[in-house]
């Protein structure tokens, strides 16, 4: 039987500044802390999955560099239990890496990215044939160049990927990146039929389907449900699930549609958003890999998300799956 999550894609070390306010151009702002911390969907996917002590194996694929951010990687990979065999060094590139600068008291994050070994994962490292997962996880789309860019069929390269994962037997799980690129919508809408889940914040769901979601005050649920529409009539098999602040809206391939409130949160509270969307894919796939309820599975994820909130890097505050789902109902969840 199947039994694990490999997740692949993009592997970065976060390089984490806490700031006090945001500068405008050529201003100054203070550095009150700073933490390197792990980065990109399925390094985070992997840590928080780890830190809530998933029962099932979790194992990695992608390219870092020859360098000491990769070392760092591989070595805190082997120090959560995640399976590295297939997260291979890239001779001559450095490793991934983002500059965070996150603003105390909001939350905000900008990222100042160096693609590095990331830029060259192409179709060719990924071979299902002994793959014995239940799930292969990709993130992030419109952030690896040869996967974004069209392959010999025209479609981007990430579809091979996903298609020949399927042939294999596996679920397929595809998040994006917020790219205000013209050509998102290009590269993500022929992926779709090839994604059983797909996780899409409001930024993201709106640039493939054109429609307004926003957040805060400009936040509109009828229309976080009409982008999971959207989108799963764009071709996702199981679960099109579009999250914000807010909250995460999920919407079946059958058009089932099913609503989840983010955990309640004071703004003074918030260490860094950074890592949320990651944590909330998390715990969602923790509950598909264990056959859940898309309900039960929308809670683990809002309240990892949550818990994620209160820690500056993207997995530090990451709880066991009992503590985890013990702040969310603590807390209670708001209403939209």
């Amino acid at each position: 039987m199947r039994s694990g999550i490999l997740a692949s894609g993009n592997w970065i070390r976060d390089h984490v500044k806490t700031v006090d306010a945001w500068p405008d151009q050529d201003g100054l702002s203070n550095i009150l802390d700073q933490e390197v911390g792990n980065g990109g969907g399925p390094y985070n996917l992997l840590k928080d999955l780890s830190r809530m002590g998933a029962p099932f194996p979790l194992s990695a694929l992608g390219l870092v560099g020859d360098d000491d951010d990769g070392r760092a990687i591989l070595a805190d990979c082997a120090a959560s239990g995640i399976n590295t065999r297939r997260l291979r060094v890239a001779p001559g590139m450095s490793t991934s890496y983002t500059d965070v600068m996150a603003v105390r008291g909001t939350g905000r994050r900008t990222f100042f990215h160096n693609r590095g070994s990331n830029a060259r994962l192409g179709p060719e490292h990924f071979d299902f044939a002994a793959a014995g997962e239940r799930i292969l996880y990709l993130g992030y789309l419109l952030l690896l160049d040869r996967l974004d860019a069209p392959g010999p069929d025209g479609a981007p390269g990430a579809r091979d990927v996903l298609r020949r994962a399927r042939e294999a037997g596996l679920v397929t799980a595809l998040d994006c990146v917020s790219s205000a690129s013209s050509g998102f919508r290009a590269v993500a809408a022929p992926v779709l039929p090839e994604v059983d889940v797909l996780f899409a914040n409001e930024f993201e769901a709106g640039q493939i389907t054109g429609l307004r979601i926003g957040s805060g005050a400009s936040f509109d649920r009828g229309a976080a449900e009409a982008g999971a529409r959207a989108l799963a009539g764009l071709g996702v098999r199981s679960w099109a699930v579009v999250h914000s602040p807010e909250g995460a809206c999920a919407c079946s391939g059958g058009g089932r549609v099913v609503w989840q409130p983010s955990v309640r949160v004071e703004t003074h509270e918030i260490a860094s958003a950074v890592g949320a969307g990651d944590a909330l894919a998390a715990g969602i796939l923790y509950g598909v890999h264990e056959g859940w309820p898309i309900e039960r599975s929308l809670e683990l994820g809002a309240c990892a998300a949550a818990a994620s909130l209160l820690h500056p890097t993207c997995s530090g505050g990451v709880l066991p799956l009992a503590e985890c789902l013990g702040l969310g109902r603590g807390r209670g969840f708001v209403e939209v």
